[in-house]
């Protein structure tokens, strides 16, 4: 039986600010991605993060925010509900993109870490779109990559205990397209370490 042809990855950091814990009680208030390289049978090749991004702030969806969750972006609720985008022409725009960029590969949503940001942009892109240019399940967590290639249990990792040299030197700043640009940059040092200096793992 001949070899299945696997298309290639495109990896793609994504940051989200909201002003809750959960999608549809909550709003997704802004969307930023940068392509973060890719992967095909021969390894990981790095994409210069700043090069292919998208930013989009979009409309709030419901009345219901936490106020300390809101302040950690600094965004203004008022502002967007006049100012944001339909979130259904955001994620329909930033499909496009993905479809784009991702031309040729199979795109995959990464994220540090993936969990919250997956939960809202999985949950506006099925509810705004009817669809994701990621499927259901092409997310990819760098924490999780991070705590296997260390050997350490997952719940025990923090950017702060990573060697220095795996590290963005941007700063975190809460801006999503700020935070997608410096977390592509991780993602590119964690897929090109080898682990810990003399780890048999």
């Amino acid at each position: 039986m001949a070899a299945r042809r696997v298309k290639p990855s495109l990896y793609i950091s994504v940051d989200i600010e909201a002003d809750g814990p959960i999608p549809g009680p909550y709003s997704m208030l802004s969307l930023g991605a940068a392509v973060a390289g890719v992967q095909d049978a021969d390894g990981f090749v790095p994409a210069d993060p700043e090069a292919r991004t998208f930013y989009r702030e979009l409309r709030p969806i419901s009345e219901d925010f936490v106020p300390e969750v809101l302040a950690v972006s600094g965004l203004d609720r008022e502002r967007l509900g006049r100012e944001g985008l339909d979130p259904a022409v955001a994620l329909t725009q930033f499909s496009r993109w993905v479809r784009e960029v991702g031309a040729g590969a199979q795109p995959v949503m990464c994220g540090y870490p993936a969990s919250y940001d997956w939960t809202f942009l999985y949950w506006y892109l099925i509810r705004f779109t009817g669809s994701s240019p990621f499927g259901h399940s092409g997310c990819f967590d760098m924490k999780t990559l991070y705590a296997t290639k260390a050997g350490l249990p997952l719940r025990a990792v923090t950017k702060g205990m990573m060697p220095r040299e795996l590290l963005s030197r941007r700063r975190h700043t809460h801006h999503a397209l700020d935070d997608a640009i410096e977390q592509a940059e991780l993602f590119a040092g964690l897929m090109a370490w080898p682990g810990p200096s003399g780890s048999s793992r």
